[in-house]
């Protein structure tokens, strides 16, 4: 109890930001189809929201080390919410992808300064108790803020001015916080080629994680629309996803740790094919077979990430884990970048089941990439242990690279 409560503030604070952050993809898509934006336009909206990301991930530590982590969040979230109330101050898809670069810079800035406080409080004894009750908060907060889009009027003032409200509000916890405040991280290099020379397969079993769940998250509303669903409905439909791939946590992990790990991403990847086929085909079993489709998608494709990096860290010593986690970022955030502008062109050449079709593609090529692999070489006995990696900061290695003992 005495940890949670000195970690309260913190954990509020990412609350409050995932809420504002969460909430803002696809009020945006569903707020750029009010206002006549074209897919393609809407799509670079999720797309320049994972550029801000990378250049956040990238520049925070660097900023920490100028100002302090107080006034490094405090400077995020001004621009996350300087970003949300613009939008409907300048009405135009272009400025608000540029809104949306700061919205990305927001969220990944302030991540990277809880993590660092986090990770500068942490002790062994305690790691796994914080690290436990982040990932809940997190991932909490995520589900709510997709529910939030069932009562957020898409094109609208109010509705842009809660998410800054919430946005604003993460700021107080933090910075009236009594903790004192912690020494500034150096910033980890970011080796790309660190992750390929590890684990090829890994590299890749990123980038198709990012394929599916950044297209689906921020392209999701355009296909919900498209195959009728109201906006509640678009809300459930999200939703789905992320508590699908929440609950499929624990016991994918237990298949990782206890069987080959390259394995468990292609038969993970032959599931995720199976459910965007569930998903196309459901558009003709009512409003609850959609979200059952979009629940058992979230199951198969949202733990990929978390196998992929525990497959990467097997082959890694403890003095590459944040460099490495680092890279698997890096990975992840160009995967990021180009799904949802493609998914978005696709759809309006071929229709809204191109979504669900683009992503099987990737999982197609993982799969037979994987077979590749496993021939070029064995996987180690000696496996590290599986945790769901958060994907929030290229500082998310230093508070899990010590929960990654070897067997």
């Amino acid at each position: 109890m005495r940890l949670l409560i000195s970690f309260a503030a913190l954990f509020l604070s990412v609350l409050l930001l995932q809420l504002s952050s969460g909430g803002v993809g696809p009020l945006d898509a569903l707020s750029g189809l009010a206002l006549g934006f074209s897919n393609q336009q809407i799509g670079l909206l999720g797309s320049s929201h994972f550029l801000g990301f990378f250049i956040g991930c990238w520049w925070a530590p660097r900023l920490m080390g100028s100002v302090g982590h107080s006034r490094a969040f405090a400077a995020f979230t001004a621009a996350g919410a300087i970003g949300l109330l613009a939008h409907m101050l300048i009405v135009n898809p272009y400025a608000w992808a540029g809104m949306r670069i700061a919205s990305g810079i927001c969220v990944a800035g302030c991540y990277t300064v809880v993590e660092a406080w986090l990770q500068a409080k942490v002790t062994n004894e305690t790691r796994g108790r914080a690290m436990g009750v982040y990932r809940i908060v997190d991932m909490s907060g995520s589900l709510m803020a997709q529910m939030m889009i069932g009562v957020l009027a898409p094109a609208s003032y109010v509705s842009y001015n809660l998410l800054a409200i919430l946005c604003c509000a993460a700021l107080l916890p933090l910075t009236l916080t009594k903790v004192p405040q912690p020494a500034t991280p150096s910033a980890p290099r970011l080796r790309p080629r660190l992750a390929f020379e590890r684990s090829p397969l890994a590299a890749a079993g990123v980038v198709v994680a990012a394929l599916s769940s950044a297209s689906f998250r921020m392209v999701g509303p355009l296909y919900g629309q498209e195959v009728g669903l109201s906006a509640g409905q678009i809300a459930y439909f999200l939703s789905a996803f992320v508590l699908g791939g929440a609950i499929a946590q624990y016991p994918v992990g237990w298949l990782a740790d206890k069987f080959d790990r390259r394995w468990v991403l292609i038969w993970l990847s032959v599931a995720a094919m199976l459910s965007c086929a569930v998903t196309v085909l459901s558009t003709g079993l009512g409003v609850n077979g959609i979200m059952l489709a979009a629940f058992l998608f979230g199951m198969t494709s949202f733990p990929i990430y978390s196998v992929a990096a525990a497959h990467a860290h097997d082959f890694a010593d403890d003095s590459e884990r944040v460099e490495l986690s680092a890279a698997l970022m890096f990975y992840f955030a160009l995967g990021a970048i180009a799904a949802p502008y493609g998914a978005s062109i696709l759809i309006d050449a071929f229709g809204p089941r191109a979504l669900f079709i683009m992503i099987a593609s990737g999982h197609v090529l993982l799969i037979i990439f994987g077979l590749t692999r496993m021939r070029a070489r064995p996987t180690r006995e000696d496996k590290t242990r599986y945790i769901y990696a958060p994907r929030t900061s290229f500082l998310i290695g230093r508070l899990t690279g010590k929960s990654r003992k070897r067997d």
